[in-house]
């Protein structure tokens, strides 16, 4: 198979390597000022087009990983777009963080080009994308994702079809809202245990015993006890994006959203006086008594 992609960021330039070097197969991507340094997937083997129609005009499988919803919809169905370029028979694979609707609305472009679509976010982190240890949430048609099974074998550890198309988002947003959410709850505490004296070693070492111990404790306790927030190189921009798209998706579904609100309101206020570019872990600094 001849591969694109589309987003060349911190998760897609890990699937890059791993698609060109544990993979084997043949590469484009979409030449973009958001990419990361591209020389390491240059070096083996990847080409650099201009357009997502020019990279989807010469491959058999696209891999779009983009930043939410409105980059999906531009890069898929937009002027030099994907679908532009598409041939019949092709696939799109969304690795994005997006929302079920817009899922359903670019299945059905692709579909009109006689090409099939599948929702595959990622869940992990940049650092197990350039490992090629990512797991993907799938929501597609079954045929179609034993098609491209050889490919995301290159770049995953673990792939889970959730359902049709749009599960694969709806599963991932599921899956961020417990993650952020946790890591945000643990960051609040700890910050309350900072500012009464707490220390913090001893905090992160009775949560870890009890019932707050697990994996959101462990990405964010580095940060408590050294300051150190490289663990999760993951903005709170991203965090709110994904809290917000989560709680679009229960109001478009009528569920609860009671925690879900207050996580989001918590994230926005404090990422407006902090910024949006630090990472989730720091919440627990910023959480603190000014």
């Amino acid at each position: 198979m001849d591969i694109g992609l589309i987003g060349v960021g911190l998760m897609g330039h890990g699937i890059a390597r791993n698609v060109l070097s544990r993979g084997g197969f043949p590469l484009r991507f979409m030449h973009h000022s958001g990419n990361q340094p591209v020389d390491e997937i240059l070096g083996l083997g990847a080409i650099a087009c201009s357009s997502a129609a020019e990279v989807a005009a010469s491959s058999d499988v696209v891999i779009v990983c983009v930043t939410g919803a409105p980059q999906v919809e531009a890069v898929v169905t937009g002027p030099d777009g994907i679908i532009n370029g598409l041939q019949a028979g092709s696939i799109v694979i969304d690795c994005s963080t997006s929302l079920p609707e817009m899922s359903l609305k670019m299945a059905a472009a692709v579909n009109k080009v006689d090409a099939d679509f599948i929702d595959a976010p990622m869940t992990k982190l940049s650092k197990q994308a350039h490992e090629g240890t990512l797991n993907l949430l799938v929501g597609g048609d079954a045929t179609v994702l034993e098609k491209v099974q050889p490919l995301l074998a290159s770049f995953t550890e673990r792939v889970d079809h959730v359902g049709g198309i749009g599960d694969g988002h709806r599963m991932k947003l599921l899956h961020n809202f417990v993650s952020i959410g946790s890591m945000a709850l643990i960051a609040e505490a700890a910050a309350h245990a900072t500012d009464a004296g707490v220390d913090p070693t001893i905090f992160v070492e009775v949560l870890a015993g009890g019932g707050g111990a697990g994996a959101a404790l462990q990405r964010v306790s580095p940060f408590i006890t050294d300051a150190d927030a490289s663990n999760v190189p993951f903005t709170i921009a991203n965090a709110l994006k994904d809290i917000t798209y989560y709680n679009d998706m229960a109001d478009a579904s009528g569920a609860a959203r009671l925690i879900a609100s207050g996580i989001q309101d918590a994230i926005s206020s404090t990422s407006a006086e902090a910024g949006v570019d630090r990472y989730i872990p720091e919440l627990t600094k910023l959480f603190r008594k000014q």
